[in-house]
């Protein structure tokens, strides 16, 4: 009698969660040190704002090239998840967003927090959807050229 056995889940293999680990890390470092650098005018959160709005944008570029160039396997998957879940994944920090908007709650910033927050989600929406545009065309100029 022979086992079917199912095939493990990618976030149960180490080599994989390595992986994520290694651009996580990279991803960590990237944000601290362009917070550091980045002004904040008045206190309002702009390097959390530029560091959220900028990774949003390379992850739908991301993965739209990628799911482009065929299935989630081999190379792809490990771009995948190095750039996308590691290293974007620790990049983007949609929890110091909530801490930023708080704190400019606490300090009476109403209008500020309101702002920020509208600027992070609508923001962060439109920079995925051009980072998907931005995936999608450079997908196109790149199968044009290989014709």
């Amino acid at each position: 009698m022979t086992r079917n056995r199912a095939k493990r889940p990618v976030h149960l293999h180490w080599g994989f969660m390595g992986i994520v680990a290694a651009g996580g890390v990279l991803g960590a470092l990237t944000r601290y040190g362009l917070g550091t650098v980045i002004p904040a005018p008045g206190a309002w959160p702009l390097p959390t704002l530029i560091i959220n709005l900028s990774g949003a944008l390379a992850l739908g570029a991301l993965l739209e090239g990628l799911s482009r160039r065929g299935p989630d396997v081999g190379s792809r998957r490990v771009l995948r998840l190095a750039l996308g879940t590691g290293f974007l994944g620790a990049y983007t920090t949609y929890s110091t967003l909530a801490v930023d908007a708080v704190h400019l709650l606490a300090a009476d910033a109403a209008p500020a927090a309101a702002g920020y927050l509208t600027a992070s989600l609508l923001g962060g929406a439109a920079a995925t959807t051009a980072g998907i545009w931005l995936g999608a065309w450079h997908h196109r100029l790149t199968a044009g050229a290989r014709s």
